[in-house]
Formats: C-alpha cells, sequence, structure tokens
C-alpha cells in the first residue's frame, strides 16, 4: 500500500511543446539496470542505455560536486526503479494531479520514479543537452533522493527544494556536464511573481499560499545558487544547516549565519538582476563508467507492466482489486514467469486475496527458487492470517519469520526484509527481539529516504529511552515540505522536548493525533 510523496507541478501549455515525440511501433518494453538505477521503458534499446546512462552521469556529477562515495550497502542495494510513462498524461492518470509530470516514492522496498518519454534521438549520443521539463522533474526527484540517502540531516523547505532545482537543470554536452544552469523554467516566480522574503523562506512550519509555494521553488533555486557559487556564504549555509539539526529555531539560526536577512534579500536580488550565472562543469573523464545491461522483458512480464506500474503507483483494497482481476488474467497465460507471477503475488495481496497470493508466490519461487519478492510475499500473508487468528500461534509466526530470513540471506542489504522482520513482532503483540531491532536500524541506513522506516526507528529509540537519537531520526521527517499539515515527527519532538519519554510519548502523540492506541510489548500501537 503506497502513497504519492513527491511531485513537481508544471503548466500544461509548455509540457505539450516539450514531451518527446516517440513511435513505440517498432519498441517492446525492456528493462534497464546500472548501479543506481533499474528503468522499465517501452522504448529502443539505444534510447534506452542513453536514459540510464545519463541517469548515472548524473548521479556521478552531484556525487563529484559534494565529494560524496557510495554508501555502505552492497552495489545496486538502493536502486531507484523508474517507470516511463508513453506521455505526460499517463503520468496524470497515475498520480491523480492534472498538474504533476513526474513523481518520485521513498520506500523500503524499493524508492520508484514515474516519468513520461524523453526524446533522446535514439543513437546513444552523449551530446544531446536535455530532456526539458520531464528530464528537469526526474533529476529534481533524484535529487531528493541522493540528499537525503547520503547527508542524514533535516532540510529546510526551501533548501530541499532549492537543492533539487539547482541540480535538476543539468545540461549533457559532448565533453561534459553541466551543473548550475539558469532555472528557466522557473522565470515567471522569480520576475513576475511577488517574491517571497527569506525571513519567510527560513520560517519553517509557516503556511504558504499555492502561489508563495511556487515562488519558493524559484527563490530556493536562486538562494541555493548564490550559496553554492560563494566560499564564504557556502560556510555560512554549513553554518545555518548545523545550528538548525542542532535544535536551534530556523530563523534564529539563520540570522546567526547570514547576518541581516533584509541584506540578504538584497543581494540576491543584485545576484538576479546579473547577466551571466556562474555554472560547473564536470568532464565526463572524472566520472565513473557505470555499466548499463538492456534486457527485454518476459511476455508475460511485458504484458502485465502497466498494471505493475499502477500497483507501483500506490494502492488501497478498493483501487487493488481491479488491477488484480486484470493481472490475474494475464498471468493466467504465463505460470512459468516468475517476475509476472510475482507481480501478481504483490496485486494479490493488497487485493485481500490471500490464497491467489500464495499460489501465485509458489509459482514464481517454482520457476526462480531465489525470488524475494515472492519469499516476503508468502511471509506477509502468513503474517496477515497468524494475526487474525483468535488463538496466537507461535509456529504460525515462526513460518512466516523463516521466509522473511529466507529472503535476508539471499540479500543481506535488502532493507524491505530487515523492515518486515521488525514489524512482525508489532503484528504479533509481541517486543522485537534485538536482531530486530539491529535490523531496523540498518533498514533505515541502506534506505534512509522512507518516512514510514524513519519513524519506526525514531519510535524504537524513543521506547528504548534513546530520546536523542529518536530526534535526529525524527528531524528531517518534521522538515520535510511533503508531509501531512498535521506533522507527527513535528508533534513528535514538541512532545520530547517537554520531558515526556518512552511509552508516555507515544500515547501522547497518538492522543494528539485522535487516534485509537493498544498498549502491546512492543509499545503503543494504532489500534486496527
Amino acid at each position: 500500500m503506497h502513497s504519492v510523496r513527491h511531485g513537481v507541478a508544471w503548466s500544461v501549455t509548455i509540457m505539450a511543446g516539450l514531451v518527446g515525440a516517440w513511435t513505440p511501433a517498432a519498441a517492446k518494453w525492456a528493462r534497464a539496470t546500472s548501479d543506481h538505477f533499474e528503468i522499465y521503458a517501452d522504448m529502443p534499446p539505444a534510447a534506452l542505455t542513453t536514459m540510464a546512462t545519463r541517469l548515472e552521469q548524473f548521479d556521478g556529477a552531484i556525487r563529484h560536486l559534494h565529494r560524496t562515495p557510495e554508501g555502505t550497502g552492497a552495489k545496486g542495494a538502493n536502486r531507484v526503479t523508474v517507470y516511463v510513462a508513453n506521455d505526460v498524461a499517463a503520468i496524470r492518470r497515475l498520480s491523480g494531479d492534472r498538474g504533476i509530470a513526474g513523481f518520485y516514492l521513498p520506500r523500503a522496498s524499493g524508492s520508484v520514479a514515474f516519468t513520461p518519454r524523453i526524446d533522446e534521438g535514439g543513437d546513444g549520443s552523449r551530446s544531446t543537452r536535455g530532456g526539458g521539463i520531464p528530464q528537469i522533474v526526474l533529476f529534481h526527484e533524484y535529487a531528493h533522493h541522493f540528499l537525503l540517502g547520503n547527508y542524514a540531516a533535516a532540510y529546510p523547505a526551501w533548501f530541499s527544494e532549492g537543492y533539487a532545482e539547482f541540480v535538476s537543470t543539468a545540461a549533457f554536452e559532448k565533453e561534459y556536464v553541466q551543473l548550475g544552469g539558469a532555472a528557466q523554467h522557473r522565470a515567471y516566480s522569480l520576475l513576475a511573481a511577488k517574491p517571497v522574503p527569506t525571513a519567510t523562506l527560513f520560517a519553517t512550519g509557516q503556511k504558504l499560499t499555492d502561489e508563495q509555494r511556487g515562488v519558493m521553488y524559484g527563490r530556493g533555486w536562486l538562494l541555493t545558487h548564490y550559496l553554492m557559487f560563494d566560499a564564504a556564504r557556502g560556510r555560512q549555509l554549513q553554518q545555518y544547516l548545523t545550528a538548525l539539526n542542532a535544535g536551534t529555531p530556523s530563523v534564529t539560526a539563520a540570522t546567526a549565519a547570514f547576518g541581516d536577512l533584509r541584506a540578504l534579500d538584497k543581494a540576491l536580488d543584485a545576484y538576479l538582476r546579473q547577466s551571466r550565472i556562474p555554472g560547473l562543469r564536470i568532464a565526463y573523464d572524472k566520472l565513473p563508467v557505470a555499466p548499463v545491461v538492456v534486457t527485454p522483458l518476459s511476455p508475460g512480464a511485458a504484458a502485465m507492466v502497466e498494471l505493475r506500474m499502477q500497483s507501483e503507483r500506490g494502492v488501497n483494497r478498493a483501487t487493488a482489486a481491479p488491477i488484480f482481476a486484470r493481472a490475474a488474467r494475464i498471468a493466467a497465460a504465463y505460470p512459468d514467469d516468475a517476475l509476472a507471477q510475482g507481480w501478481l503475488a504483490e496485486m494479490a495481496y493488497d487485493a485481500g486475496q490471500d490464497d491467489a497470493a500464495l499460489a501465485a508466490a509458489d509459482r514464481a519461487l517454482a520457476a526462480d527458487p531465489t525470488s524475494r519478492q515472492a519469499m516476503l510475499y508468502k511471509a506477509q500473508v502468513l503474517m496477515r492470517r497468524a494475526a487474525a487468528a483468535t488463538v496466537r500461534d507461535a509456529a504460525a509466526w515462526g513460518a512466516a519469520r523463516r521466509w522473511i530470513v529466507t529472503a535476508n540471506r539471499q540479500a543481506p542489504d535488502d532493507a524491505e526484509a530487515l523492515s518486515l522482520y521488525y514489524d512482525s513482532f508489532a503484528a504479533a503483540g509481541e517486543a522485537p527481539s534485538a536482531a530486530a531491532i539491529l535490523g531496523i536500524g540498518r533498514a533505515l541506513e541502506l534506505v534512509p529516504q522512507d518516512p514510514a522506516l524513519r519513524f519506526k526507528v525514531a519510535a524504537q529509540a524513543i521506547m528504548d529511552g534513546q530520546t536523542d537519537a529518536a530526534r535526529r531520526a525524527l528531524r528531517p521527517l518534521a522538515y520535510d515540505p511533503h508531509q501531512s499539515a498535521d506533522n507527527p515527527a513535528a508533534r513528535l519532538i514538541a512532545i520530547l522536548d517537554t520531558g515526556v519519554t518512552g511509552p508516555a510519548a507515544m500515547l501522547a502523540l497518538a492522543k494528539a493525533r485522535g487516534e485509537t492506541v493498544a498498549v502491546t510489548p512492543s509499545g503503543p500501537t494504532p489500534a486496527n
């Protein structure tokens, strides 16, 4: 069960002229796999290779910019899966938002991004400058993934969005990648709309109008650009972020770091009026060469991939049912297709069809005994059945956990298995084992982008009396502009700041949010 996390809205008029014009008659669904990405697309192999290569070059460029090493997980442990839809209209149908041109969902099970096709010419050339607005959106979303994945800190909305805008305009020339190009897609908010003062940008928690929010993206880009290319200002930015993450209120931290904020506004206005702005060129020979492997999808997976996209976008029991019904009819023709049957197992589980989910998982495992998706959905069905039983059955819980452990042994750095093992204890009404607690911490190290995972780790730290660790885990969520207005992380930090800790803090949060909770050995949990 998933929901939309990030999305960037763009003008319908602009989009109409910039979406790539493909002729997919000769194309077939294929998958491109590289170190940081897995891409599913109905496009020619050369174009798919170009897209994957460009994404890897983008990752390499921002790693080079910040001197960021690779993470501690096994190669490919936190790949972003990118689904390439036919056009912007398909993206909007998936998202349910008519202003969306792409979106990103961070998850322990594997973060996903959805983008429309971008016309690269299909010749594999690196000389094409860019793919227009769809590429900007995809790069913007990946920037969020990169920032949260490599720097475990709280970022205010202006910087989170401003940084994503800063790198999203990357241009690919024949010999180099250029970062820091002008955000021409934000021209209206920068030049025509009423400016949002930096004091307002720094005032976290202040509700912005829709127009102010749009201006925040542009002004955030401008402020980030200014700070990135001025060494003294860059040190001030570091001072500000350090103070913010130590608990200093944002405006106080900003004033201490940058001085008079009205003077900062004047400096920004002067920076914007310049006829030229600086940029950074990074030669391709300074970037790692990331191999890309393109393989055609099996017939069963190709027949189901568009339903898979709908499932991955996020479903509830009602929306899952028609997806499963269609998928079951298609998958019946491909009983030996491990990928298609694994996808079907997930769709059946989401639709509440547990018998069908188990049968599909068994077919997937018969075709591929290493299918972790099948293992984990077998485990989830067994967990759901054990939780629904009137009498607690230790053997049933043991059987469910054995599938999770088997999946974990297949891939020790699979955050989904680590998270599910931890969840199994709360589902059983038990306190988590020491191994489960270590596992959920490791899962967050592997996929720090997942807000639900981050909240679990914070809640466990609170239960263990580790209040400072809980605050560190919660701060990125407390400042996340994509969180709900009733931000539970911000509420929980406020509760901790009053001196309430342990189970009492979790009960206070539940009460503040009007939730009914059940007190179990693992702590207070929302009652079903």
